[in-house]
């Protein structure tokens, strides 16, 4: 396999998915790597629920969060993950298993979920007590079909501030109302 020869600005994700969900190709990756450029500031702290490979955690890190916590509720997802961090020869991501937020400890910057809308919709009302004061919440992997029973739970504790769609996926930043 050839190494990618970055243009100026660019970064490497350096990763083997193996059995674990999340390349960079498909729609709702792709959009969460989007808003990720442009809401992740230095020294942030990013959980990432149901981070499949860890591509979302690798690359919050490398766009400058100080530390980030990635965690899935599979357990070959965990190992994938651990492994691509160590690929990517980072010190500050930590990989564990949880069951979305459950395992969590302390609160993040950013939380975000690239997940299926169940998930979402089940994760929601836990969300605020692990986000820091004007913190962002970016949930993904939103079919068209479940997205207003999705916007309509979430709306009970988040204001919708961006929105991002393709195909027939949506991804939603939030941040707390009020």
């Amino acid at each position: 396999m050839g190494r990618i020869q970055p243009k100026e600005g660019e970064i490497v994700i350096d990763l083997d998915p193996g059995m674990a969900f999340g390349t960079g190709t498909h729609e709702t990756t792709k959009m969460c790597l989007e808003f990720l450029e442009d809401i992740i500031k230095p020294g942030a702290v990013v959980f990432d629920v149901g981070c499949g490979s860890g591509i979302l955690s690798i690359a919050a890190s490398k766009l400058g969060a100080s530390r980030v916590y990635g965690a899935d509720v599979d357990e070959m997802a965990v190992k994938i993950a651990r492994e691509n961090v160590k690929l990517n020869g980072l010190e500050n991501v930590e990989i564990f298993q949880s069951d979305l937020l459950k395992n969590f400890r302390g609160k993040a910057d950013v939380i975000v979920a690239n997940i299926i809308a169940d998930a979402i919709i089940r994760l929601i009302p836990d969300v605020l007590p692990h986000l820091k004061e004007e913190g962002l919440f970016l949930a993904s992997g939103i079919i068209k079909d479940r997205f207003e029973e999705v916007k309509e739970r979430a709306e009970e504790f988040f204001e919708i501030i961006d929105m991002k769609e393709e195909k027939e996926w949506l991804s939603i930043l939030m941040k707390e109302k009020g």
